[in-house]
């Protein structure tokens, strides 16, 4: 039985006083077993829609209350009043005298109480039998929802399959059996046909309670899809002797996983693999041929960067763990098999090792050193007046900054061959003099640049950080909180298949992506509290 037979009974009932009032029980009862819903909850709203209806005929100012009998479905309709001294709103006050004089029970209530007055019992209009079916209609819908919601919260992250029930603008209603979800089109492997019909498995990758429309929002595309069917093929790693570290996907073209053995006994890759590749084969079926990368984990991220780059062959890497970047040097002809078609294989490697991954030829990677090499070297002959040679020593031994000097010790500088004590002492003085310098430069830009107190305020920016913002016309907080993580530490792009490095605000600060995320939230925190 659906909504409509109850609905049809409950207006039956309310227009033909004489049908029979176990009716509404029964219908009740019914509706409750179907939805899989209380059926007090069905009954209570019954009580609050012909409340309602009752308002039109005993005008909108008074307060009802409506009464079902649970076992013999009789329906008592009272006005609700409180007991005053004075009445001035007869509808909803009444004096203690006149209260008990409509039940002796109420000798013992006192000003301020609230008792009922019984209401002579009426025939329905249609008008008020339809605000009624409302009322019960959307507060049924409500308690369904709701138990929707408590019966798939603990299904969120796993696995759900059911049939195809239909389409619509592209997205794809699944019938779960008690309740509907939804594919949006996005979430959809690209140029799969799904009809209806046909029998889905998809990730439940959010579970809400929405006003309206789906509650459970299934997905194909994923990754987190790919990680539970191979949770499902693979039996070591529900068994958890092996363990996905992260995944990555471009649905229906290309993935990598990356696993690692619990038990050092295992091949990871190979256990994921099968036997004749009959567990990958298994998942890659699913996923509409989908090609898999199974790689092997490592807590190297170098040795990792290289497993995740097949079938390229890495010469060498260059790890900046601060920064979280990989600077990858290989050779020409490995070029274009570690980038991959339009940036595939390298955009893929970079979300599973969560580190930005710098493609390089050993010829580039030579001509970027010399670069960094000289521009280091004409930062010390400039701002510290020094010789070349002496600016080039002081970069061969470590110093890549005027800071790196100002914070060292004589007793280590004098440790490079060629410093003497004196020299050390001046370079110490020269480095601090010019910190000092720079600082105030920094503070009469920033007051030019006219940047809001709150954004310099912003705990973590240093003022150099905050000039560069400025020069960028970022000037406020509420400027630098609609930035993106990229947008300060930079990215890499694909343009008609090449990389393009963009670069960002404040990437020659040596920003980490986790420090710039945390910057971004403080200052969002800051502007959407005030």
């Amino acid at each position: 039985m659906g909504s409509g037979p109850f609905f049809f009974g409950v207006n039956k009932i309310m227009l033909n006083r004489r049908a029979d009032k176990l009716e509404l029980l029964r219908i009740a009862e019914a509706v409750a077993l179907e939805k899989s819903i209380d059926k007090e909850l069905i009954i209570s709203s019954m009580e609050t829609g012909i409340a309602k209806a009752a308002k039109s005929k005993f005008g909108q100012d008074n307060e009802i209350k409506v009464l079902i009998n649970r076992e013999n479905g009789d329906i008592e309709i009272f006005r609700k009043l409180t007991i005053s001294e004075n009445p001035e709103n007869l509808n909803v006050e009444i004096k203690l005298e006149d209260a008990i004089k409509l039940n002796e029970t109420n000798k013992e209530k006192k000003v301020g109480d609230e008792v009922l007055q019984p209401l002579p019992s009426f025939d329905f209009g249609r008008i008020a039998a339809q605000t009624a079916k409302q009322v019960i209609n959307s507060n049924v819908r409500e308690a369904e929802r709701e138990r929707q919601y408590n019966d798939f919260i603990d299904k969120k992250d796993t696995i759900l399959s059911g049939i195809v029930k239909r389409l619509e603008f592209g997205n794809v209603i699944v019938d779960l059996g008690r309740t509907e979800a939804i594919i949006q089109k996005n979430e959809l492997i690209p140029r799969e046909n799904i009809k209806a019909g046909d029998r889905v498995k998809a990730y439940c990758s959010d579970v809400r309670r929405e006003p309206r429309g789906q509650q459970i929002f299934l997905s194909r595309a994923h990754p987190k899809f790919m990680e539970k069917l191979f949770v499902q093929e693979v039996p070591e790693i529900y068994d958890g002797l092996i363990e996905i570290k992260s995944s990555s996907r471009d649905p229906g073209s290309r993935a990598k996983i990356c696993v690692k053995a619990v038990d050092s006994s295992l091949d990871p890759v190979g256990a994921c693999v099968g036997m004749r590749g009959s567990r990958v084969q298994a998942v890659v079926n699913e996923l509409q041929g989908e090609k898999i990368d199974i790689v092997n984990w490592s807590e190297d991220p170098a040795i990792l960067v290289s497993n995740a780059l097949s079938p390229a062959d890495v010469q060498r890497v260059n790890v900046d763990l601060e920064r979280k970047k990989l600077d990858v040097i290989l050779t020409e002809e490995n070029l274009s098999k570690a980038i991959g078609r339009r940036g595939q294989n390298v955009r893929l490697a970079t979300k599973l090792l969560n580190f930005e991954i710098n493609i390089m030829t050993d010829q580039e990677d030579s001509e970027r050193r010399q670069l960094e090499f000289k521009e280091k070297t004409d930062n010390f002959v400039k701002n510290l007046e020094l010789d070349e040679t002496l600016g080039q020593l002081l970069v061969a031994e470590g110093f890549s900054t005027i800071d790196d000097i100002k914070d060292s010790s004589e007793e280590n500088l004098t440790k490079i061959e060629g410093i003497e004590e004196e020299t050390a002492k001046a370079l110490i003085e020269r480095a601090k003099e010019f910190y000092q310098k720079d600082q105030e430069d920094i503070s009469q830009k920033i007051k030019e640049l006219g940047l809001d107190d709150s954004l310099i305020n912003l705990k973590g920016l240093t003022p150099g950080m905050l000039v560069t913002l400025g020069e960028k016309k970022i000037l406020n907080l509420q400027d630098f909180a609609d930035l993106a993580s990229d947008e300060l530490t930079g990215s890499f792009d694909v343009i008609k298949g090449e990389k393009v490095k963009i670069q960002g605000y404040l990437e020659d600060f040596a920003l980490s992506r986790e420090e710039a995320d945390n910057l971004i939230m403080s200052a969002r925190n800051l502007v959407y509290r005030d």
